[in-house]
């Protein structure tokens, strides 16, 4: 099991990585924070956490003779979304070091040019200015950035595991036996 916990969960998480650095370098390190740049990345976690579903099914076809009971799929699905999440906290630390430099300032830039748009009154503004420095001091320790990109992925993951896990418990569902 654990071989396969660590093949699938690599596969998962070189996927989320590739995915990742594809968009930092076509938008050469800009971060884009609206509706779909959060609809691609989701995507991209939801595409890569299918290995998650493929990992069980293999793990349920091959070595458990077809059949495998809730909760040991989804201990399953938890164990490759881990591995697969802790693949995307380093490429994103590694993106951090490199492409990204300054996220924060980005994003706080982002929020704040997005609330004066909408018609934030000057008091509003700086309130929500003051947040935003507040996050910037925060995200630059690495004690509070990584927790942070980690909860970014494996409640994804968390999620991808349960339907697996419920859908793959069924024997019949997607069986590699042969019916004559």
């Amino acid at each position: 099991m654990l071989r396969d916990i660590l093949k699938f969960g690599v596969i998962a998480g070189l996927v989320l990585a590739a995915g990742m650095w594809i968009t930092l370098l076509a938008f050469h390190g800009a971060m884009s924070h609206g509706a779909m740049g959060m609809l691609l990345g989701y995507l991209t976690m939801l595409v890569a956490l299918s290995a998650v579903f493929v990992g069980i099914k293999s793990h349920r076809d091959m070595a458990r003779g077809g059949v495998i009971r809730f909760w040991p799929a989804f201990g399953m699905g938890l164990a490759i979304s881990l591995v697969a999440s802790l693949f995307y906290v380093v490429a994103w630390e590694i993106a951090q070091a490199t492409v990204v430099h300054d996220f924060a300032a980005q994003y706080a830039s982002s929020v704040i040019a997005h609330a004066t748009a909408k018609g934030a009154d000057t008091a509003e503004v700086a309130r929500l200015t003051a947040r935003m420095e507040a996050f910037k001091a925060q995200y630059a320790n690495p004690l509070y950035r990584v927790p942070m990109t980690f909860a970014e992925i494996f409640p994804v993951g968390v999620l991808v595991s349960l339907v697996s896990a419920a859908i793959l418990r069924n024997p019949r569902v997607l069986s590699a036996r042969t019916r004559a």
